[in-house]
């Protein structure tokens, strides 16, 4: 009996271990969703404005919490998740969930690493603060029903003690040594008085918060009124006299990263950020300064392909090339529809050729129009606003209208490309409809993936439309392309020159109006840009070298056999990661296809 019994046992605690192994990794998973879960309430609660932008009424009334309290609190779920999700055994979840652990387990450690640099006594600059996001809030939101005005005017009632607040922590970084560069506060001050001009002190409905009340009924807009009037714009003249008259006094004169307290960490963990990977600024800098030259040599082939001849006796035909490019009328619309017009004419023959390279197209559309006047003087050219599958909001490639002979014909090409299809709105919006995963994963937005899939996306141009070059046939167009690639590649140069090489602001004006079409104010503002963004601007050419990389080894592996459909397929299936991740997808895809079959 004994030796019967034996086996039997073993037989049963063999069938309870597979009983068992779903259970355990279903476990593992319910603990994992949890976490998820939470992180993705506690993001849009920490950002209202986003939960607005969502369609989730509940958050339009409210605004964020910039108070010591919010930030204690956060700093101690932050340990207890980090404790929590290395509880969770990787072993028992799937490979698509594990990824869920991956990605949360980087972004917390990064959180966790940024608390020592104090992010939150800094939380002004030319590229964003409560001067600009405040402005934009009507941008991406229908107030289009009484309910939701009445809560944002309830959120707007707010803007006071979030501003007194802010003034605190600003406060705080004075003390502390923390401040931006005193050079790029200027503009800040400007953005901050945009609220309080003289027109909207007479007549609030001019002030372009006012834009949800436009159509309301004669209550509704007297409220809206007084509540700007009473509340919003003595706040923001508040805010304005502050910055002008003691915070950027008090804001130091260096310009470099690297002179804040604890500067070099804080430079390296912003790179490491930024870009995702382990690379030092030294690294940076000179992966940089090859790309300069490369580009620099295919500009040449270009200037060489189009219809211009430097004048007789010209020392530097580059430089005069440049020159004919900023100043010929040719190169300028006259109006700004005409420019909108041409974006959206670029992003109707873009649409069309895009099956021949993406197996996957998103649902959600897209459209382009004008920047609002009261935030074009101080944006970039362009940028693109996420839609919302959910919601039925389409995206929007929001185009800077502002002093027309800054945004060249030239530009314009790369620029759609970049924002629209196939850059931002086609992946972005590829990830908000992905299906099988947990929805914290399609809301990742890793600058290195994003804006290096956008850099990419410009390139893609020269595989679409017909004969050579694509849609880069006209040479001027080309070298639009390449100016677009060159400022990106001078981006990996100036930011770590001004911030670990001790640059001056000249010097990296200089150098970029030396190398590139830019105008000279858009390079002003965006050497300011990386002035006051340490690190950030470094993601776009990284991110796009790691995927140009990767599909050439794609191509050279799988000769014949390489599917750039597929490829794509592979880069955007899962939504936007870290560039190591998507170098284990990609490598991964790559060996399952050489074993074959396809």
């Amino acid at each position: 009996m004994k030796s019967i019994a034996l086996p039997r046992l073993l037989l049963c605690l063999a069938t309870l271990a597979l009983l068992g192994a779903p259970a355990l990794g279903q476990d593992a998973e319910a603990r994992l969703d949890a976490l998820l879960d939470a992180e993705s309430r506690d993001a849009v609660d920490a950002w209202p404005p986003w939960g607005s932008s969502l369609g989730r009424e509940r958050y339009d009334a409210l605004m964020p919490d910039p108070s010591p309290a919010a930030r204690a609190k956060r700093a101690q779920v932050l340990r207890e998740r980090l404790r929590a999700l290395a509880a969770i055994p990787r072993a028992e979840l799937s490979p698509e969930r594990a990824l869920d652990a991956r990605l949360l387990e980087h972004e917390l450690e990064l959180e966790r690493a940024s608390e020592a640099f104090a992010g939150w006594q800094t939380p002004v600059g030319p590229m964003g603060g409560p001067q600009q996001w405040i402005l934009q809030m009507t941008e991406r939101v229908r107030y289009d029903a009484p309910r939701r005005r009445r809560a944002f005017l309830k959120r707007l009632e707010q803007v006071p003690a979030y501003l007194a607040q802010v003034i605190q922590n600003l406060r705080a970084g004075l003390a502390a040594g923390r401040t931006p560069p005193r050079i790029v506060l200027g503009r800040v001050v400007e953005q901050a008085r945009a609220h309080t001009d003289e027109a909207s002190a007479r007549d609030p409905s001019t002030h372009p918060l006012f834009r949800p009340f436009r159509d309301a009924t004669p209550a509704e807009q007297a409220e809206a009124k007084r509540v700007l009037r009473e509340a919003l714009i003595p706040a923001f003249r508040r805010f304005a006299t502050f910055l002008e008259q003691v915070y950027l006094p008090g804001c130091r004169s260096s310009i470099a990263a690297e002179d804040l307290p604890q500067g070099r960490a804080g430079y390296a963990l912003a790179l490491r950020r930024h870009s995702t990977t382990a690379l030092s600024a030294g690294e940076i800098h000179q992966i940089g300064l090859r790309e300069v030259a490369r580009i620099e040599r295919e500009m040449q082939e270009v200037i060489a392909r189009s219809d211009f001849r430097a004048p007789p006796g010209t020392t530097n035909p580059f430089l005069a090339f440049l020159a004919y490019l900023r100043r010929d009328p040719r190169f300028y619309h006259r109006d700004a529809e005409s420019l909108l017009d041409a974006y959206r004419a670029i992003a109707k023959k873009v649409d069309a050729e895009l099956p021949r390279l993406f197996r996957r197209l998103p649902r959600l559309s897209y459209g382009v129009r004008a920047m609002s006047s009261a935030i074009a003087p101080s944006s970039p050219t362009a940028y693109y606003y996420r839609g919302s599958p959910q919601s039925g909001v389409a995206g929007t490639f929001v185009a800077n209208t502002y002093r027309l002979d800054q945004r060249p014909r030239y530009e314009q090409v790369p620029l759609t490309l970049h924002e629209a299809a196939p850059g931002h709105h086609l992946q972005i919006a590829l990830a908000q409809e992905l299906e099988g995963v947990h929805p914290w994963r399609r809301t990742r937005g890793y600058t290195a993936f994003v804006e290096g899939w956008a850099l990419y996306a410009e390139r893609l141009g020269l595989e679409m439309g017909e004969g050579p070059r694509g849609l880069y046939a006209d040479p001027y167009d080309d070298f639009g392309r390449l100016t677009y690639e060159m400022w990106r590649a001078m981006r990996l140069v100036v930011d770590t020159g001004i911030h670990s090489k001790g640059w001056t602001r000249a010097r990296a004006i200089t150098f970029m109006l030396e190398r590139s079409a830019l105008t000279e104010e858009n390079v002003q503002r965006e050497v300011d840009r990386y002035i006051a963004w340490p690190g950030q601007a470094v993601a776009y050419k990284l991110g796009e070298l790691a995927i140009r990389r990767l599909r050439g080894e794609a191509e050279r592996t799988l000769g014949e056999g390489f599917d750039l459909r597929a490829f794509h397929d592979v880069v955007l299936g899962a939504g936007a990661v870290p560039l190591d991740v998507l170098e284990d997808q990609v490598q991964r895809w790559v060996r399952a296809r050489a074993r074959g079959p396809h």
